[in-house]
């Protein structure tokens, strides 16, 4: 399979705390790669890594075989708009409607007239199951609805690798569901490569192609959902039982903790 990122001993220092140690990581053309591991272990720096907010102190990053590791640089300007970021918090603007935050990329890059940026909003909405609230505020959708329209927003500027920052965060077990089944149907679909940062691990389990456990600012293991389940690493089974989310099963009546 065709590598799409690589990262290689990546470094990064933040108010003189080391967040990412000599971090190596792959992440495959059309795969869903889901990050686990504790608060503070650098998931989130590696995403705004990835996506160009954050310049490595040390360390080089791919892109399709582009040397991107300066966020400033022209590699880096080149492949900008191959990527898409889904927020934790969804990030939309309260004073606009649902349609208008989707849209809100394509006119201010004036990237289409008028009529097709409309057409291109209401085909995103439906993907995500949000037509009929395309003239609601955000205020006025659950948790779940607003996630899907952060997703929509996204998904409307056609980005080839997504980025998702604790996508089900804060949801109830049938959003957290719902969510789920958005992300990889937004794969099968379009063949997208996704990189999904969560604690979420009944999410991680459903989801990933593979999962990449980080600890101290460094992957230290990666594999199928099955290999991570059944790892003997002792950072990896404790991690698991705190969240206390993996059952054989896959759900349980009470659903997410």
């Amino acid at each position: 399979m065709d590598v799409e990122i690589q990262l290689e001993k990546l470094n990064k220092s933040l108010r003189g705390k080391q967040v990412l140690c000599d971090l190596d990581l792959e992440v495959r053309r059309g795969e869903t790669l889901v990050v686990i591991g504790r608060s503070g272990t650098g998931k989130s720096v590696l995403l705004k890594h990835i996506i160009g907010l954050v310049a490595a102190d040390s360390g080089r990053l791919f892109v399709r075989e582009k040397d991107v590791t300066d966020p400033h640089g022209p590699n880096r300007e080149a492949i900008r708009g191959l990527f898409g970021m889904v927020f934790q918090d969804a990030a939309l603007l309260a004073s606009l409607t649902i349609a208008d935050n989707v849209g809100l990329g394509l006119r201010e890059n004036r990237l289409y007239p008028e009529a097709e940026i409309e057409r291109i909003v209401a085909e995103k909405l439906e993907m995500v199951s949000l037509k009929e609230a395309a003239q609601a505020l955000p205020s006025q959708l659950s948790g779940g609805m607003r996630k899907r329209a952060g997703l929509a927003r996204a998904l409307a500027m056609n980005p080839e690798i997504i980025l998702y920052d604790e996508p089900t965060a804060g949801l109830d077990p049938i959003m957290s569901d719902n969510v789920d089944s958005v992300i990889k149907e937004m794969k099968e679909r379009l063949r997208m490569t996704s990189i999904v940062v969560t604690h979420d691990m009944i999410s991680a389990f459903g989801i990933a192609d593979r999962i990449a456990m980080l600890d101290a600012g460094s992957v230290v293991e990666i594999g199928v959902p099955d290999e991570i389940r059944d790892s003997r690493n002792p950072i990896i089974q404790e991690f698991i039982a705190r969240e206390g989310a993996f059952i054989r099963s896959g759900r349980n009546k009470e659903g997410r903790t």
